[in-house]
């Protein structure tokens, strides 16, 4: 989604925004336990942010500021959902280990539902600094909490990863119902074959795209246009699979078809036409750390 951002700001803000929204995303799928939830975190985020640019004054630190206001929220949207209890992990003799290679890999190897098992406090200590590489005073300056209350969620939240990492994953694997294994099947049956009259007779009259970090169009006119955009280059072929135990089309490269996917693409049906298609081609990033499973 495109942010206009006013005034005197808008240049510095503008580069600022696109070098760190991955960097950002990491931090909120992190957070919030999934890169869809994450996406959602982060454009909220970085619209709270243009709106307090012109009220702002001088900002000393501009990526330390945006990662406040995406660290608050994430707590915001934890709260919304109401799934777990901040927790204040204080603890002034707590000694942690900075610099050690072994916890590093652990962290940044560990799934987003792991994550989420970690008090938020624990959980938002261990990603900026294991898995965005931020040093203490940084992760103080940005989550404003003290040195001391960091150790101390760092030597608690690397400890519960270690455990939790020995722990078997249980979860069971999704399923498509027959429903939406035939709708999601017919629209990429089209798509691959370039057939896009064919996908756009699939769309609802009220239809609503969102190429994520680019743009949003609503209504079959407008959507039409998007598939204009795809028929005019071969980098992609999509296949069914899941994000997140969400049904999803994964995209792939078509020269190197056992490579992972480099994004995905959702579909929301109603009475069994197209919705919504949220797009993350220019998203990239969300791929990164999500859990992929092609059918």
């Amino acid at each position: 989604m495109n942010i206009p951002i006013p005034g005197e700001h808008h240049e510095l803000f503008e580069r600022l925004f696109g070098e760190l929204r991955p960097k950002l995303h990491r931090y909120c799928a992190r957070m919030t336990g999934s890169v869809i939830d994450g996406e959602d975190v982060l454009q909220e985020a970085l619209a709270k942010a243009v709106g307090a640019l012109p009220d702002a004054g001088p900002i000393a630190n501009p990526e330390g500021w945006l990662f406040r206001i995406a660290h608050n929220t994430a707590l915001d949207f934890l709260r919304r959902r109401a799934r777990e209890k901040v927790y204040s992990d204080e603890d002034p003799d707590m000694i942690v280990d900075l610099v050690n290679p072994t916890i590093d890999r652990q962290a940044a190897a560990a799934g987003l539902h792991t994550f989420m098992r970690l008090p938020v406090a624990q959980r938002s200590s261990v990603i900026m600094m294991d898995v965005l590489g931020y040093s203490l005073q940084e992760i103080s300056a940005t989550l404003e909490t003290s040195i001391p209350a960091i150790k101390a969620a760092l030597h608690r939240g690397r400890g519960r990863l270690r455990e939790l990492a020995d722990e078997p994953d249980d979860r069971p694997v999704p399923r498509l119902s027959a429903g939406e294994r035939l709708l999601l099947n017919a629209y990429i049956d089209r798509f691959n074959a370039r057939d896009f009259d064919a996908v756009r007779d699939m769309l609802a009259e009220e239809v609503r795209l969102e190429l994520v970090a680019r743009t949003r169009l609503n209504g079959r006119k407008e959507v039409g246009t998007y598939f204009g955009n795809y028929s005019r280059v071969q980098d992609w072929r999509l296949v069914p699979g899941f994000v997140e135990d969400r049904p999803a089309i994964l995209v792939r490269d078509p020269n190197d078809p056992t490579a992972r996917p480099t994004y995905f693409i959702l579909l929301s049906w109603q009475d069994g036409r197209l919705a919504a298609i949220r797009d993350f081609r220019h998203a990239r990033y969300a791929a990164d750390s999500a859990e992929l499973l092609v059918l």
